[in-house]
């Protein structure tokens, strides 16, 4: 099978990890792999926050938290975390987002990592905490959080896939 369509199929969203840190070359592999993501007429709204410094990566996770109304690791151990905004300027901005994480969490298992999408970093960033942050890095304008890529090695077995509904796909003919 196409080692593609082989990572679409295989890669599983995985909410228990090892504190083993992500090698920096496998890293920077994955990130590529989200600037590479297709976007509105090649407006590029998209930016990734690389998180790989724990006092960050646990404020982040308290910030996320908070927002759910937990008190555990919305993280789930992971030590990356890859912070995906887009710029509210491009009308496409969503999905641009959207097209970046898929990219992230496709390119983490061909890496031999695992992933997961985790939410809430809209309300993250629209906080004034969260602004800071992106003041603190020098990123003007008007970012929404799109999503969360964790990273890191799996602390046990993916489990299999669900079986897809069987009315997913209709065809017009």
């Amino acid at each position: 099978m196409n080692e593609i369509l082989n990572a679409i199929l295989t890669r599983r969203s995985v909410r228990s990890y090892k504190p083993d840190p992500v090698p920096q070359d496998a890293l920077e592999r994955i990130l590529t792999a989200g600037q590479y993501a297709a976007t509105g007429m090649n407006r590029q709204s998209p930016i990734i926050l690389a998180v790989t410094n724990k006092a960050m990566r646990d404020k982040l996770s308290a910030m996320n938290a908070e927002i759910m109304g937990s008190s555990g690791d919305p993280f789930y151990g992971a030590p990356v975390v890859l912070v995906v905004l887009a710029n509210k300027a491009a009308p496409t901005y969503v999905y641009d987002g959207s097209l970046v994480m898929g990219n992230l969490m496709l390119a983490a298992h061909a890496e031999g990592l695992a992933s997961c999408w985790i939410h809430r970093a809209k309300e993250e960033f629209e906080s004034e905490e969260g602004k800071a942050i992106l003041k603190e890095l020098g990123i003007e304008g008007d970012y929404e959080g799109i999503g969360h890529c964790i990273l890191g090695y799996a602390d046990g077995e993916p489990k299999p896939a669900a079986p897809r509904k069987p009315d997913y796909v209709h065809y017009i003919r």
